[in-house]
């Protein structure tokens, strides 16, 4: 058994925009509204404070031995600037207490949301830190607003602050790590952690996702980096039926080599949990999350003595975000790493050994 350590605090619930309030600005909610008229059925925020209660009920339900749980901090302006412009954080910060679209990708805040968003950045700087600091070899945070769609100069797909980036400059710029290794794994392209290390030569970033047109329609197989960092932008695209077997063997076929070549001090992994079939997007099962868990688990411990951090990112099925997030905790915990099976061909021999004996042969 390991002792790994999740990283939550409560003042993260208190982003939760309701789209019946009156927003600001005017011109961004007019068409926001005019987007949302033209939905069959009522739109609700996706994005809301249920998300990580459904994560804290099951782990009171169904405990992991070796899980131990910590506070967050908020993220400093420092900290923040050193991913997002400063004239961004302006701009953000003017709206504490306020209720605001910030683009038409429904991307909205509410009085408590900045608090919140600092307090995501900061509780993955703080995971950081504990992994950094030999408290732990692993350590997950458990977080919202998510970060990944968040650009250096704009807030983007439900997210305000790009919390992984946040942690990955603050390993190199106070942490002494000098290459740090991002992976993303959740159904949407990270495009704003991918914007804002694409000339980066000392943080790889390996985005396996569905592929385009599905949002937010970047993350294209060309798109590799640029001066320095050309080729330590790595993406992986996927048809939708995607799941568990090309999941390990683009981690086994690219991201093994890409790890062996940089030599990472640190690996952090943007984590969301839409792939799993219940959201819709692609077909990665839960044996699955904690198989690819095990092989970063494997990654850390080759290239960077264990050193391996989680963040928590999308996935909207309640039952699925828990399930998975559970999944990764229990290997995290030292719990034996699951083999996925290929959906559906149990089910298929059992009924195979149930029916066969209809069928006799001379």
């Amino acid at each position: 058994m390991h002792k790994v350590i999740a990283f939550y605090d409560d003042r993260v619930l208190d982003h939760e925009p309701n789209i019946d309030a009156d927003f600001l600005p005017e011109r961004i909610d007019k068409r926001i509204r005019h987007l949302l008229a033209g939905l069959p059925i009522p739109w609700k925020y996706p994005e809301h404070p249920g998300r990580l209660q459904a994560i804290q009920q099951l782990l009171e339900k169904a405990p992991i031995d070796g899980l131990q749980i910590e506070g967050g901090k908020a993220a400093t302006h420092d900290q923040l600037a050193r991913v997002h412009t400063t004239s961004y954080l302006s701009d953000i910060f003017s709206l504490r207490g306020k209720n605001a679209w910030l683009d038409v990708d429904t991307t909205a805040v509410s009085p408590g949301s900045i608090d919140a968003a600092e307090v995501a950045a900061g509780t993955a700087i703080a995971a950081v830190e504990a992994v950094m600091d030999k408290r732990t070899q692993s350590a997950f945070a458990l977080i919202r607003p998510p970060g990944h769609h968040a650009e250096p100069v704009r807030a983007r797909g439900f997210c305000l602050f790009n919390n992984v980036a946040v942690a990955a400059a603050h390993a190199r710029s106070a942490l002494g790590c000098e290459r740090v290794l991002i992976i993303d794994w959740d159904a949407h392209h990270g495009n704003g952690t991918q914007d804002i290390f694409w000339a980066d030569p000392d943080v790889m970033f390996f985005d396996i996702h569905r592929a385009a047109p599905f949002y937010p329609g970047s993350g294209h197989l060309e798109e590799v980096g640029a001066g320095l960092g050309e080729g330590t932008t790595i993406n992986v695209p996927l048809p939708a039926g995607a799941g568990d077997e090309a999941y390990l063997k683009a981690f086994r076929d690219i991201l093994a080599p890409a790890a062996h070549w940089f030599k990472p001090d640190i690996i952090l992994v943007s984590a969301g949990f839409d792939p799993h079939w219940h959201d819709l997007a692609l077909n990665v099962s839960y044996e699955g999350f904690g198989a690819l868990t095990g092989f970063l688990q494997q990654l850390a411990e080759q290239h960077c003595e264990g050193r391996l951090v989680f963040v928590l990112e999308g996935g909207y099925n309640l039952e699925s975000l828990a399930n998975g997030t559970r999944a990764v905790l229990a290997v995290l915990a030292g719990n034996t790493i699951p083999v996925p099976d290929t959906c559906g061909i149990a089910e298929v021999q059992a009924a195979a050994d149930f029916h066969r004996s209809a069928f006799p042969t001379s």
